[in-house]
């Protein structure tokens, strides 16, 4: 079974909301075949992902490695079942592999690995690292006069990290307007609120502070608000852009919508098939 929608270009709303939805059907997917892994922060990224893939950045799955490619960064790279997803839907590989999901001898580890998976650009886990590797790339281009752009995604539990802010750092100074970051800004990470562990709030003010163009988008799943952020972040000159996207953890599953007990927990039987169905509904 390969994906469900045929890619033709410039996509309609309607169409990036189907395919967000099918993305949705395959986080279930793998991680109840895996019987782990973290759904509650892929629903969440689901639009953004689907977003920079069928519309953002330039890439081919009839070429994953070709030199003039936008690359992407997973920084929170547990996130893994929505970028599966997002790269079986675009055609990098088939949809029944996302039935492997973190089983033995799969392409489709836990975290993304860049050595055996199609279209993906970096391995990264620890979290924190992505974006160093994602300013890295963005410098290199900036060295060697190529046109691609750099793209991370990383959760707002996640810039709790020093490191990020390190490569926040360095990116502002070396004024990176080819690297446009996205936070996944759910308000929930592993143990619970943002508040109630160590909040980065305010994301933004903190970006300014190290010569970020900072956009906010109220709802990160509407894409006529992801499409204005990313069209403004293009016209970015002299500062890389992180762009803030309000999002809900678990979205687009009931049951796990807003409930940081599904932050790294598979659904089991029942809630599959009721996450399934809910999906499937929302399509009619």
């Amino acid at each position: 079974m390969h994906s469900a929608f045929e890619y033709g270009g410039i996509m309609t709303n309607t169409e990036l909301e189907h395919v967000a939805r099918e993305v949705r059907k395959d986080i279930l997917v793998a991680t109840h075949a895996a019987k782990s892994g973290h759904p509650g922060g892929s629903l969440s990224a689901a639009d953004i992902l689907t977003y920079l893939y069928f519309e953002e950045m330039n890439v081919d799955p009839a070429d994953p490695h070709k030199a003039n490619r936008d690359r992407f960064v997973l920084s929170k790279g547990h996130v893994t079942p929505a970028l599966y997803g997002v790269l079986a839907e675009r055609g990098f590989f088939p949809k029944e592999e996302l039935e492997t999901f973190r089983h033995l001898n799969t392409r489709l580890q836990g975290h993304p690995n860049m050595n055996d998976t199609p279209g993906v650009d970096m391995s990264t886990g620890s979290l924190g690292q992505g974006v160093s590797t994602a300013v890295g790339m963005a410098l290199a281009a900036k060295k060697f006069g190529d046109t691609y752009r750099t793209y991370a995604l990383l959760g707002d539990g996640e810039i709790e990290e020093g490191q990020v802010w390190e490569a926040a750092m360095f990116a502002g100074n070396h004024e990176l307007d080819n690297l446009t970051l996205i936070i996944d800004n759910n308000g929930l990470q592993l143990d619970g609120p943002l508040e109630q562990i160590n909040s980065p709030v305010p994301i933004g003010e903190k970006f300014r502070a190290f010569k970020f163009h900072v956009i906010e988008v109220a709802d990160g799943s509407d894409f006529d608000q992801l499409r204005a952020a990313f069209s403004e972040a293009r016209t970015v000159k002299g500062h890389p852009t992180v762009i803030v996207a309000h999002t809900i953890k678990g979205k687009g599953v009931s049951f796990m919508e807003g409930q940081v007990g599904w932050h790294g927990k598979a659904p089991n039987d029942e809630q599959f098939a009721q996450g399934m169905a809910e999906l499937e509904k929302e399509a009619e």
